[in-house]
């Protein structure tokens, strides 16, 4: 989210501590790994044997990643040191998560010229389906409603509060601070504003809370992911159940032995700027969110920047997110049902 502190003192004030987050599931098996953008939900054939044959897939869900904790003493600058904790448990329909949103790495210098937050501990306390299913349409992920969290209980939140109206004409004219205007202004992508990201594609909220717009480096880097040694890397679940990975993905969706990529998410800036936007003379095309339009096809992942396939974790198919290098970097929306 947006950087500045005095403009959320309503709407983003809730966020000084972070909403649990419980949502309806039911009991359904992983989903087919066929390959393509659309999921689609495969039924659980019985007690010994999924509907992909073998090993239950519905079981296999239910054995990932339930029982993972962890703590991380480090340097967060002018917060001083800290330890980051984080625990992940599972019951029959839900995964819980208890930490305290602290980041498991290293993090830039917070406050800097762009961001005057410190980091500080939160209170994640959050549940989400075991068995997600998807839902009858997308939900926008926004200040309440986080595209996910990484295994260490950092949220993924791509969106910023800054705005633009379309009479702008200099940067002085919007606000990173709140509504003003419609034009969203991007956190990464852009060099118009400064977010005061740091090298993780982070910073921090008014409330102390350190999040992600983009690619977790510190992430991959610590796995040794590289284009040369590339690998499919969990690094959260999605508050509708579903794996967040990052980066890098198989060439066939349903197909593991068929090498490693990185994803390209199916975005392009859309060359014909709509009549109300600021001029492009100051503010260049890929500066705010609506100058990007979903081309179906174009690249690897649907609107949501997800794909269904096989995983290392999910060998029989899931669907999936994958956070990418560019837009949307991590997804807007969400597949999974939400109730």
């Amino acid at each position: 989210m947006n950087p500045r502190a005095s403009s959320f003192k309503t709407a983003l004030g809730a966020l000084m501590t972070v909403p649990v987050i419980v949502i309806g599931v039911l009991m359904l098996g992983d989903i087919g790994g066929g390959g393509g953008n659309a999921p689609a939900v495969a039924a659980v054939a019985g007690a010994n044997g999924g509907a992909n044959g073998g090993e239950d897939g519905a079981t296999r869900r239910g054995t990932v990643k339930c029982a993972e904790s962890g703590s991380y003493a480090g340097d967060y600058h002018s917060a001083g040191r800290m330890t980051a904790s984080w625990s992940w448990s599972c019951t029959g329909t839900t995964r819980t998560l208890l930490a305290n949103g602290l980041p498991d790495h290293e993090v830039g210098v917070f406050p800097n010229a762009g961001n005057p937050n410190m980091i500080r501990a939160q209170e994640v306390s959050l549940s989400l389906p075991l068995f997600p299913v998807v839902a009858a349409s997308v939900a926008r992920a926004g200040p309440m409603l986080p595209v996910g969290y990484s295994l260490a209980g950092v949220k993924f939140d791509p969106v910023t509060n800054g705005h633009c109206p379309g009479t702008a004409v200099g940067r002085e004219d919007c606000s990173l601070d709140g509504p003003v205007g419609h034009w969203l202004i991007e956190a990464l992508g852009q060099s118009v504003f400064d977010f005061g990201v740091d090298a993780n594609n982070a910073h921090v909220q008014p409330s102390g809370a350190y999040h992600y717009h983009g690619m977790p480096e510190a992430l991959l880097a610590r796995a040794g992911l590289s284009d040369k040694q590339p690998a499919m890397l969990l690094v959260g679940w999605a508050s509708d159940g579903y794996p967040i990975y990052a980066r890098y993905c198989y060439r066939r969706a349903d197909d593991a032995g068929s090498g490693l990529k990185r994803c390209a998410g199916s975005y392009q800036i859309n060359p014909h700027s709509a009549p109300d936007r600021p001029s492009t003379h100051w503010a260049p095309l890929g500066t705010f969110d609506g100058d990007h339009v979903y081309v179906a096809g174009s690249g690897d992942l649907d609107d949501c920047n997800g794909r269904t396939g096989v995983t290392p974790e999910f060998p029989h198919g899931t669907y999936y997110y994958i956070i990418t290098d560019s837009y949307p970097y991590i997804g807007r929306c969400l597949k999974g049902k939400l109730s």
